[in-house]
């Protein structure tokens, strides 16, 4: 996507995201545009409801920049699922078949930021992104020893059974997600932001949450992740 161009001197400098600045610069052109059609004063404009942008307005903007061949990037599995062509690809899982071991001898099937330190932690892995998944362990309750793989950092899907899991690895968001916040409330290990390669749903794994907790801020440091190692 090309850089944005500011309309007028007075935005002081464009925003840190090329999207919201994209956006930002569409509705002021909109508006700006609107505003001189109308004939009105100002006073008059921001009052007149008939003023107001319209949905249709921002599907059109929406609709200019997916036409960039920019591609959002889900929080939540549904959202590909849904309407996959709005989005990026589901990254984080996958087999490449390139994993490294540990020092223990394990196999390396992930890494990801981690929330706050904890112990380290053996149990199974069970991907949790869907209501009926959810319901299931609800309704029967979840499984001893579940490490929940999660995809969305709202953390809103699994807020019900959240406190059930031995430990949690999000797909999605940073340490500051709501996700992060729910699981340091209830003292549930957690990382965020994992890229998984090789994980399985029911893998037993041991996952190194005695490191430092990571820091949404700063620059992404391979050696600060914690590793996700799969138990032959």
């Amino acid at each position: 996507m090309s850089e944005p161009q500011i309309l007028d001197s007075k935005w002081a400098k464009p925003a840190m995201s090329e999207v919201v600045e994209f956006y930002h610069t569409a509705i002021r052109k909109l508006v700006a545009e609107k505003f001189a059609a109308s004939g009105k004063t100002w006073q008059e404009a921001v009052n007149d409801p008939a003023m107001e942008l319209t949905r249709a307005d921002f599907e059109k903007i929406e609709a200019d920049l997916l036409a960039t061949g920019y591609r959002f990037t889900m929080s939540a599995d549904v959202s590909i699922k849904e309407e996959p062509e709005k989005y990026k690809p589901i990254a984080g899982v996958g087999n490449s078949g390139n994993q490294i071991m540990d020092e223990q001898g394990r196999m390396v099937v992930g890494t990801g930021d981690n929330v706050f330190q904890a112990k380290d932690v053996e149990g199974i892995a069970r991907f949790i992104g869907t209501v009926d998944v959810v319901m299931e362990m609800l309704l029967g309750g979840v499984p001893e020893d579940t490490i929940a793989i999660i995809d969305d950092s709202g953390g809103t899907l699994t807020a019900p059974i959240l406190e059930g899991f031995k430990a949690v690895v999000c797909m999605g968001g940073t340490t500051r997600s709501h996700l992060g916040i729910l699981t340091r409330e209830y003292g549930i290990p957690c990382i965020m932001a994992a890229e998984l390669d090789g994980l399985g749903e029911g893998d037993r794994v041991f996952i190194e949450y005695s490191k430092p907790a990571g820091d949404a801020y700063a620059e992404r440091d391979e050696a600060a992740r914690v590793r996700i190692s799969k138990i032959a």
